[in-house]
């Protein structure tokens, strides 16, 4: 990154306050919190960050919506980003902390500093699944899922399959026991992942770990089971990770939320190419971002004529 690319985030996160979250387990999150600077207050919004992403990728999108009203909660997950330690090797972070400790402690924190507001989640990739391990998603009041899956290789667009099979599920768990923690920075390819989490990645089947341990079972709700609160989930044609079938495999989990699909092309966006990474960069700010306002806002979905076919199932 630029020296002026990072003064220019910098000075981004300046105009939010710096927070501290904590996580049941003692463990300390580092977030900003975006207050509404519009006359009219809309709600709390606590965005999800991908898995390797940090949280200043989405500052851009969460000042846009603080201009629009709402009250937004940026955070990174433990392990990455500002909520990342001295020492990563060994520490033992998996997906799972994310949702039931993280996000967790991210929606009890906004509550606690916006009490009475509906409260709503945008969440991209992983974290459009985050939130059903959360014992308090009955609270979320809707969710808008961008690009939401949890990288099963088996739903990654088939142009693009066996490249990202041997990126992500065999050299990414090579290096990680190589070195004890994922060196993603180093290779230009996202943030460092702690280990479990990189693991967890290349070799999950299903939903995160199909088989707890007898403890985490013990110290857990039931994954989804609370979360009741309606979610518009989209993804666009170019993206080869976050394909229908992975957007669909993912989605079955919410049994109990209603789901509206939705599936974009570059071109709806005025763009000859968007894939799994772009819809947060800021040149989106007057098209994509302004449509999201009116899920967040209003609960209605911008796309109406953009459902996938419903031919369209994972394998």
């Amino acid at each position: 990154m630029s020296a002026a690319r990072k003064r220019r985030k910098s000075d981004l996160a300046r105009e939010a306050e710096a927070v501290a979250i904590g996580c049941r387990d003692g463990v300390e999150l580092r977030g900003h919190l975006w207050s509404a600077i519009s006359d009219r207050n809309n709600g709390s919004v606590v965005i999800n960050p991908a898995t390797g992403v940090a949280a200043h990728y989405y500052h851009y999108y969460a000042r846009f919506l603080a201009e629009h009203g709402f009250d937004v909660l940026t955070y990174d997950y433990r392990g990455i980003g500002l909520s990342r330690p001295e020492r990563l090797r060994g520490c033992g972070y998996r997906w799972r902390d994310w949702g039931e400790r993280d996000f967790d402690a991210a929606l009890l924190f906004m509550e606690g500093q916006r009490p009475g507001q509906p409260l709503f989640v945008v969440g991209h990739s992983i974290g459009g699944f985050l939130p059903g391990l959360s014992v308090r998603a009955d609270r979320i009041t809707r969710m808008l899922a961008v690009g939401a899956q949890y990288g099963n290789w088996r739903d990654y667009a088939p142009a693009h399959r066996w490249w990202l099979l041997l990126k992500w599920h065999l050299f990414m768990p090579a290096a990680t026991l190589l070195f004890g923690y994922f060196p993603g920075r180093r290779l230009g390819w996202l943030e460092d992942l702690p280990k479990g989490v990189a693991l967890d990645w290349a070799f999950q089947r299903e939903w995160i770990d199909p088989h707890p341990s007898a403890a985490e079972r013990a110290g857990a709700s039931k994954p989804f089971e609370s979360f009741h609160a309606p979610i518009l989930s989209l993804t666009v044609t170019d993206d080869e990770i976050a394909t229908v079938h992975a957007i669909r495999r993912g989605l079955s989990h919410y049994r109990n939320a209603k789901v509206e699909e939705v599936l974009l092309t570059p071109e709806d966006l005025g763009f000859p190419r968007i894939g799994h990474f772009d819809l947060f960069h800021a040149r989106h700010a007057a098209g994509f971002w302004l449509d999201t306002l009116l899920w967040l806002r209003d609960g209605t979905n911008p796309w109406p004529g953009k459902k996938p076919s419903e031919h369209l199932v994972f394998a």
